[in-house]
């Protein structure tokens, strides 16, 4: 007899949706404190990235950022117990955004909408409150390894309204078939997917493994790309979210290669405002360019 997880993951995570800021903040610190001498290989990626993309900061201050990072993860995971199954105004409180209005204008103009969202310790907040205000958008979706796991993040983040989760194994392809469609896409820009389609871009400096998806879908569907800014203040509990302006002529006249390489000074720009909330423990640069040896 197989024994099923998922009545056991509900109940904890529905524990969270129920429970106070400060309850949830007293479990992710205690998940945070241990989290760098337990999950050693995840502490040995973050510490790899920070080194990397900030070579000019001291050891001292990017390990402060480690723990920071970790923090705001472990806050993050729990807080996806509020998301999942909190109260919507409860949601509502802890996800102030800006921006909406904007959205607003491109969908009564029937724009193509691709929602650029890097990825920030903020983003599955980030995407359970656009989905309050979008009556239907898609997204990539990556199957998780355990079923009940699984089972819990689909049902999680397809909550509110129309939400397709378009499998990794399917591509960009599977989003192309929703945007063309008029359907807005939440479309994270930064992962290696080692795939053809990607280039080395360099990003803080480093080469990076970089899709040209999103300059060459903007072009072909004439859609505009949105920048969905998010941080997780650690005080308050709020996910701050912006809603940027689209970007202005982009791609237009750029190949795509120099329209990833604007992409990625632009995320550069976004994580240096306060770098501990990037998703550190990605291996973003786990693809190295032939001949170079790994990173981690």
């Amino acid at each position: 007899m197989t024994f099923s997880k998922l009545p056991l993951l509900r109940s904890v995570f529905a524990y969270f949706g129920r429970s106070s800021l400060a309850t949830r903040k007293r479990w992710a610190r205690a998940l945070a404190w241990p989290a760098p001498r337990l999950l050693r290989s995840r502490a040995h990626i973050v510490r790899s990235n920070l080194a990397l993309c900030f070579p000019e900061h001291s050891a001292q201050e990017r390990e402060a950022w480690l723990h920071e990072h970790f923090y705001l993860l472990a806050l993050s995971v729990v807080d996806r117990g509020l998301c999942w199954f909190g109260p919507k105004d409860a949601i509502m409180a802890t996800t102030p955004i800006t921006g909406l209005e904007q959205l607003d204008a491109l969908l009564k103009a029937g724009r193509r909408i691709i929602l650029l969202a890097p990825h920030f310790i903020g983003l599955d907040a980030a995407a359970t409150r656009l989905t309050l205000f979008l009556k239907e958008s898609a997204t990539m979706y990556t199957p998780q390894s355990d079923d009940d796991v699984d089972t819990l993040v689909r049902e999680g983040r397809g909550r509110f309204n129309t939400v397709h989760l378009v499998s990794r194994n399917a591509g960009v392809r599977g989003l192309i078939r929703h945007l063309r469609n008029g359907v807005p896409v939440y479309y994270l820009p930064d992962m290696d997917f080692r795939e053809t389609g990607s280039i080395f871009v360099p990003f803080f400096g480093v080469p990076a493994a970089t899709l040209l998806a999103t300059a060459q879908i903007a072009k072909t569907w004439d859609a505009a790309v949105v920048p969905i800014v998010s941080r997780l203040d650690a005080t308050t509990g709020q996910y701050n979210i912006q809603v940027l302006p689209p970007l202005a002529d982009f791609p237009g006249d750029q190949s795509a290669e120099e329209a990833t390489a604007r992409l990625n000074k632009l995320i550069e720009e976004w994580i240096r405002v306060d770098p501990p909330q990037y998703y550190w423990v990605h291996r973003r640069f786990k693809t190295r360019p032939e001949g170079e040896p790994s990173v981690y």
